[in-house]
């Protein structure tokens, strides 16, 4: 036994590890393995670990970070596929793996790949563009579903406990042969609903979850296309939460279930209620605050509007002021004219005689002056005046014409007009008379001159011992002033 263990090559842990990696490599190289993807992982480094197993076997199997855009789809739990790779193994483990280059379905995974091929088709066409919006409170729900599953009643429950409405069943078989022809004829039929029946204004394509295989009527190109040409807005809910059908794509909105499908459809009556409620509340609000503006500035508008009974009692005070003033103003008008006609009776007729004198001497001058070159301006007028007279005996005639004319006005008012002027002529001289420098002394008033003979109008010029004149109507009084008392006391 000893010589038998002797003639045994030693290998260490890392020589044997090292032996078998070289013979995996060297014998293997690079192989297809088909198996169901199981323990995916993606680590943060970028680099995604699972296990490929069948019945009988797994394998781990490695993606590395810079192969994982281009390996052709993405690693999932439950997908069985064929990776192709290089076989490999892991010393510190002892444990050989593979290293996947590239990964494609098998099984379901061809169906996969059917259609994804299908969704490229349909969205290059533009199928999946359209997201209208849907109605806020539907008058009829319409469902596309089986009559017997337990979605139609999650659907029912979630519709009465949200907000009651009228629900139109088109019930269909979800899974199977022909499946597919009659979820495409529910979705069509009810476009094509004639006027007297209820139109649904929301559609609800559902079914419960299930297998790949059990959701490929969803898949189904006639179902994809009786989705996108419905006029009424479509809800998908297929499957559960994590499962996706071409129909989803079509749908103007997906649902994760039906009885979120429900939700989408109708509004919580609840919470219509309470946004009703709210927004009632910021609608008095609002406008309680623009009566309140509006009562502010009418307040201002109020507050600058004229006091109309202040203007009135102004206008009737102003009133009583002008009627008081307008009564004593007739007398003092009366009293200045009075004032001023004593005054000029104060001077003689000979001073306005001589002052008339001196106007006319000024006037006379002045035309002895100016009378030569007035003489030659009237003549350099009549000579350019001149050249445009008439005939002699044609302007005679117009001119005899013209006084005639004059003569015949003149002779019926001229004696009237005389008598009105002598009358006014008599008037003022009545009058001038009667204000005359002898007629002021003869009703008793006195002229008092000084010694240089100037008229003594303030009793404040007169110094105590002047001599004054007194000039009264029929002669004068010489005097001489005392004292300055409240009444100027004279001495005759």
């Amino acid at each position: 036994m000893s010589e038998m263990g002797q003639n045994t090559p030693e290998f260490s842990v890392s020589e044997l590890a090292g032996a078998v990696k070289r013979t995996l490599e060297g014998s293997f190289g690079r192989v297809r393995v088909r198996g169901e993807i199981t323990e995916f992982k993606a680590y943060g480094s970028g680099h995604q670990y699972f296990a490929l197993k069948d019945e009988g076997a797994k394998i781990r199997a490695i993606i590395w970070k810079g192969v994982v855009p281009r390996v052709g789809l993405k690693a999932e739990n439950g997908v069985e596929v064929i990776a192709t790779g290089k076989l490999t193994s892991y010393p510190e483990r002892s444990e050989y793996q593979l290293i996947v280059e590239r990964l494609e379905y098998a099984g379901a995974g061809a169906l996969l790949a059917r259609i994804e091929a299908l969704r490229v088709k349909l969205q290059g066409e533009g199928l999946f563009e359209r997201r209208r919006p849907l109605p806020m409170l539907p008058r009829v729900v319409g469902v596309v579903t089986s009559a017997q599953g337990a979605v139609l009643q999650d659907i029912k429950t979630t519709i009465a406990r949200r907000f009651p409405r009228p629900i139109l069943l088109w019930p269909v078989p979800v899974q199977g042969e022909g499946a597919a022809e009659k979820i495409a004829a529910a979705i069509a039929g009810f476009n094509a609903l004639p006027p007297e029946l209820p139109q649904p204004d929301v559609l609800i394509v559902a079914r419960g979850g299930g297998s790949l295989e059990d959701l490929m009527a969803f898949n189904d190109e006639a179902v994809v296309r009786a989705a996108a040409a419905s006029r009424i807005p479509l809800i998908a809910a297929v499957g559960h939460e994590t499962d996706t059908t071409l129909i989803d794509f079509a749908a103007d909105r997906r649902a994760p279930t039906p009885t979120a499908a429900a939700e989408m459809a109708v509004p919580a009556r609840l919470e219509l209620l309470a946004d009703l409620t709210q927004r009632t509340a910021r609608l008095e609000g609002a406008l309680a605050r623009l009566m309140g503006l509006a009562r502010a500035g009418l307040d201002r508008a109020g507050a600058k509007l004229p006091d109309l009974p202040a203007m009135l009692g102004t206008a009737r005070q102003r009133l009583d002021d002008r009627s008081e003033r307008l009564a004593l103003a007739l007398p003092n008008f009366f009293a200045t004219r009075r004032a001023r006609v004593e005054r000029l009776a104060l001077r003689h007729p000979r001073e306005f005689l001589l002052r008339l004198r001196g106007n006319v001497q000024l006037l006379e001058r002045r035309l002895r002056d100016g009378l030569p070159n007035l003489l030659r301006t009237g003549q350099k007028r009549l000579d350019a005046a001149g050249y445009r007279l008439t005939h002699p005996g044609a302007e005679i005639a117009l001119r005899r014409g013209k006084v005639g004319l004059l003569a015949q006005r003149l002779d019926a008012p001229l004696p009237g007009r005389l008598r009105e002027a002598r009358l006014r002529l008599e008037n003022v001289s009545s009058r001038l008379e009667a204000v005359s420098y002898e007629r002021v002394l003869a009703r008793g008033f006195a002229l008092v001159t000084n010694a240089k003979g100037a008229a003594v109008t303030s009793a404040a010029k007169v110094s105590p011992g002047a001599a004054l004149s007194l000039r009264f109507a029929d002669g004068e009084v010489a005097v001489r002033a005392e004292k300055k008392t409240a009444q100027l006391d004279l001495g005759l």
